[in-house]
Formats: structure tokens, sequence, C-alpha cells
């Protein structure tokens, strides 16, 4: 058994994605953000769906097509459509913010 919050990494470069189950087609990560946002200009276009909650501290992240921005705190979650570009606007500089994705791609026809 493991813990999400145990243990965190400590001094983040960047943000931290470690994955924690999946198959060939559905993935699950455990992403830990500490005052992380998306480099300038860089945006998110996934082929699969992701289902995200963000567990501990918060988060915005501005969507494109409609633009759109979301903050999300503790048991916020959302779905996010293939290629819906996105990225993380802003999470939480004093405290880390622990998200769990859930990546899946349609079913085939």
């Amino acid at each position: 058994m493991e813990n999400l919050f145990s243990p965190l990494p400590g001094d983040l470069a960047g943000e931290f994605f470690e994955p924690l189950a999946g198959t060939r087609r559905t993935r699950v990560e455990r992403i830990v953000s500490r005052g992380h946002a998306s480099p300038e200009g860089f945006w998110y276009d996934q082929d699969e769906h992701e289902f995200v909650v963000v567990l501990r501290g918060a988060a915005r992240l501005r969507f494109e097509g409609p633009e759109e921005v979301v903050a999300m705190g503790p048991g916020d979650h959302l779905t996010i459509a293939a290629h819906r570009r996105h990225r993380v606007d802003w999470t939480t500089p004093d405290e880390p913010t622990v998200w769990l994705a859930v990546f899946f791609a349609d079913e085939p026809a």
C-alpha cells in the first residue's frame, strides 16, 4: 500500500509526474506542483481525455476554444476532452498542490 501524500517530493525544479497505474488505454498519475505554471506560450494538446482532481492545494487552469479560466481547490474535479488546449496558469506557491489525473481514450466503435 502507498499514500498519495507521503512522501511528497521536496524541492521541485518543475512539476513532478508519477505514474501510479495503467493499461494500454488508461493511465493514472500523481502530479505534484508548488508554485508552478506552464511555460509562456505552452499548451497541452493531448490525444486522450483527462479526468483531473485537486487533492491538496489549489490551481488555476486556462483553456482555449472557448477561452476559460477555472480555479480549483481540494475536491474539485473536471474532465478535459481530448485536444482541448489547456495550460496550468498558477498553483499555490506556499504548499504542494497534489493532483490525481486519469488519462483515457475513447472506446473503439
